[in-house]
């Protein structure tokens, strides 16, 4: 007897514990809305003042001036004298990949091996992270999830954050392969006692001719159709045909040069820059292949010891100046975390030149349209999903940053996570009675 209620007691406690970390989406909408009076940030450079934004099923159906006659529809917020924006989208982000850094347990971002074009970031996304959650008070409503390490990391999808599971978040399974281009340029390791001095990699060529040595020999496994199987090559046929999009981690002017050319040559068009430092000095190539670039986040110093202070900064400027489309996106330590300040990351870039609008379409309208998705989302669009939330002030700000409503596919989702809980519960903390 004992025993039996020592085991009830147990599945009691592993029961509620589950149902403390479970995470409740919102259902389907089943009740139109209308919202009037905010100024409405369309996420394609456009503004309307006194704006009227209304959605049913799940699709935007008006976009518009308040002051149109028009029929309101549903539930009616006011939300004058508040701004309304279209859910920002991280792109490059392992968000749902590890949970704590320091369980292996929890760390799904990498896998052993080099070349993983098959290793699929989709099936290991955890919908129900406590770090996901916590993106969505933000305003980060969406992500592109990318594996981490190898040669060939692997294959992104997209997700959006209120989910139950992997298979609920996905809004495009398999839109890319990321590549880390190695780089001409290597250090002397200081530690054997070599000289610490940038210096030509010998083997840098060597590097590069495996790498299309690799995607010569896919191309060749997918023209012979072979019965025999080989997920490594099966899993690059989307490049090849045009479904697919390579994402091409790469810093300097001859990588990217290098980059460009190897993969046009294989015939692998849809090709994205990742990081891409030296791109203005190449801009020409990547306008004449139609080519974008998803830049860090503004928040780092310069990476070369006769870059300006302040690159960082203004990099989306000199990029953007050049007429290159610019999303930002989301790599580098405690990457996962600060995702949600990519909103504010973004406020850094058009303090430094490109203007609030610019900046806001590099994570809406500029990262829907790179990663594939603008059909359905990244701007206020009738037709579009209704992927979009209500702030009290500018949402490039955290001062202004304070979401009131948000939606995602029409349903209206909880923005309370368990940093919002605690923050309400602290805050109180030394308040006299």
């Amino acid at each position: 007897m004992k025993k039996q209620y020592i085991y009830s007691l147990l599945c009691f406690l592993f029961f509620l514990g589950n149902i403390n970390a479970q995470q409740t989406p919102a259902k389907k909408q089943t009740t139109a809305y209308t919202i009037e009076g905010a100024t409405a940030h369309l996420g394609n450079g456009e503004v309307i003042e006194n704006s009227l934004i209304m959605f049913d099923n799940g699709k935007i159906t008006f976009v518009g001036s308040a002051m149109m006659r028009i029929a309101r529809i549903g539930t009616i917020i006011n939300a004058k004298g508040k701004h309304i924006y279209p859910g920002f989208i991280a792109a490059n982000a392992s968000l749902g990949l590890v949970e704590i850094d320091a369980v292996r347990a929890t760390d799904d971002e990498d896998e052993v091996g080099s070349m993983l074009p098959h290793i699929r970031s989709l099936i290991a996304y955890n919908a129900e992270s406590k770090v996901v959650e916590s993106m969505r008070p933000n305003g980060v409503f969406m992500g592109q999830i990318t594996p981490r390490g190898g040669t060939i990391s692997g294959t992104s999808s997209i997700m959006q954050f209120d989910a139950w599971n992997w298979e609920d978040a996905a809004i495009k399974k398999d839109d890319a392969i990321h590549i880390n281009w190695p780089n001409s340029l290597t250090r002397g390791r200081w530690w054997l006692g070599e000289d610490p001095a940038l210096k030509t990699d010998k083997n840098y060529s060597k590097k590069v001719d495996k790498i299309k040595s690799f995607f010569s020999d896919a191309k060749r496994f997918l023209a012979n159709s072979a019965t025999t199987e080989n997920l490594p090559f099966k899993a690059t046929k989307g490049l090849f045909n045009g479904s697919q999009k390579i994402f091409i981690h790469v810093n300097g002017e001859k990588e990217i040069t290098d980059a460009i050319k190897s993969f046009k040559s294989l015939g692998i068009k849809n090709i994205v820059l990742v990081h891409a430092k030296g791109a203005e000095n190449v801009a020409d190539l990547l306008i004449k292949n139609n080519i974008s670039v998803i830049i860090e986040r503004s928040h780092r110093i310069p990476n070369g010891e006769d870059d300006d202070y302040d690159l960082s900064y203004k990099n989306a400027k000199v990029l953007i100046d050049k007429g290159i489309t610019v999303g930002l996106g989301m790599e580098g330590q405690m990457e996962r975390m600060n995702t949600r300040n990519l909103p504010f990351y973004a406020g850094t870039y058009a303090a430094f030149g490109i203007g609030k609008e610019e900046a806001l379409k590099m994570i809406t309208g500029n990262n829907a349209k790179i990663l594939g998705i603008d059909n359905f989302v990244g701007t206020l669009e009738v037709g579009k999903d209704a992927t979009l939330f209500i702030s009290e002030g500018d949402a490039l700000d955290m001062r202004g940053n304070i979401l009131t409503d948000g939606f995602i596919q029409g349903r209206k989702i909880s923005l309370e996570t368990h940093q919002t809980k605690l923050w309400k519960r602290y805050s109180n903390k030394y308040k006299t009675k």
